[in-house]
């Protein structure tokens, strides 16, 4: 590689990979000083120096020249090491920053091998890691089937950079939402949480300040079919899709669903609700194993208390109302009022 060669390659490796120049040329005289160093005895101060504009190497010793004449052949070999390296380190960087500007978002790869249980994803430049923990119990994973999944983190690591995809994360099922709900990409409509076992039961808040759009209904679309291609990815997952509202009371009702709330009872410094349900109910509120309240408590942000709609009854006695008695309680239940029918009562009554 001579002086011209040289001038070549460093302006097109600026140009093709993105390294500056005057990095290259001070790896390439960090270089060269270690390969000179070998000709010259003790500690003397070696300088290694290469022309920008000429592509002409010099070697100084103690500020004073002492290029050797064979030392074309050896800064030749050494500028082609530098270069490789470089170039490799490029790509490495590169790869990087462009995975990381996707973390967050979801990404098209094919399984590529395994393992132990961990899958290997192929993403085109780079092999990405999907470990046991973010996978769903529901998918099945086989060797050349395309998959699509979350990237959850982009870490700088070992020689290449190391990708972390999750199946599992709540917000892959928000990015799927939005691939397919415009709404939510155009930012009409606000996906405001996301609660999720995952394989079994998902249930996503959502919330739009235009009056004209139904958030619920544009999240399911014409026949469900834009749920039904999230259900369909995610390998028949339910999902609930929940109302958002500021007032935490009409949020919890609505995050219950599909019980029906009966009333509600909230503690706000200890963001505890008791909600109580009819008897029918009851079941369909809290879930199979819990789910559904377990569900609607995390996304609410809320513990929340499922208690059947005659258990308030029971507890407010008659007498705790102004105006009634001991004695009056007593005659009000042998003629058999309740709390209900009371409040049901008409005036004559």
């Amino acid at each position: 590689m001579n002086q011209k060669e040289l001038l070549i390659t460093l302006e097109y490796i600026e140009r093709e990979k993105g390294i500056n120049r005057e990095v290259l040329i001070q790896a390439l005289e960090s270089a060269l000083v270690s390969a000179s160093r070998r000709m010259f005895p003790g500690d003397a101060k070696i300088e290694a120096k290469v022309d920008p504009l000429t592509g002409e190497i010099k070697i100084f010793c103690e500020q004073k020249e002492v290029t050797p004449p064979q030392f074309g052949r050896i800064a030749a070999q050494v500028a082609k090491q530098v270069i490789i390296q470089k170039i490799r380190e490029a790509e490495k960087e590169n790869i990087y920053k462009e995975f990381k500007q996707k973390e967050k978002t979801i990404v098209n790869g094919e399984v590529y091998r395994f393992e132990g249980r961990n899958v290997i994803v192929n993403l085109g430049k780079v092999e990405a890691l999907l470990p046991f923990r973010e996978q769903s119990p529901v998918d099945k994973y086989i060797q050349g089937k395309r998959l699509r999944a979350y990237l959850l983190e982009v870490n700088k690591k070992g020689n290449m950079p190391q990708v972390i995809l999750s199946r599992s994360h709540p917000q892959f099922v928000s990015q799927l939402f939005e691939l397919e709900v415009p709404e939510i990409y155009q930012g009409i409509i606000e996906i405001k949480g996301v609660a999720r076992q995952v394989g079994e039961r998902t249930k996503i808040a959502v919330f739009t300040t235009d009056d004209k759009v139904d958030p619920v209904g544009a999240c399911i679309g014409i026949r469900g079919q834009r749920i039904k291609d999230v259900i369909q990815e995610l390998h028949q997952e339910k999902i609930d899709v929940i109302r958002w509202d500021a007032d935490p009371q009409i949020f919890i009702a609505n995050a219950l669903s599909p019980a029906e709330v009966a009333s509600i009872k909230i503690d706000e410094k200890e963001k505890r609700a008791e909600v109580f349900v009819k008897d029918k109910d009851l079941s369909l509120a809290i879930g199979k194993h819990g789910q559904n309240v377990r569900l609607a408590s995390k996304l609410t942000d809320w513990i929340i208390d499922i208690r059947e709609a005659g258990a308030r009854e029971k507890e407010i006695s008659l007498s705790s109302i102004k105006g009634i008695g001991k004695k009056t309680e007593e005659v009000l239940i042998a003629a058999g009022y309740s709390l209900k029918k009371i409040s049901t009562a008409s005036l004559e009554e």
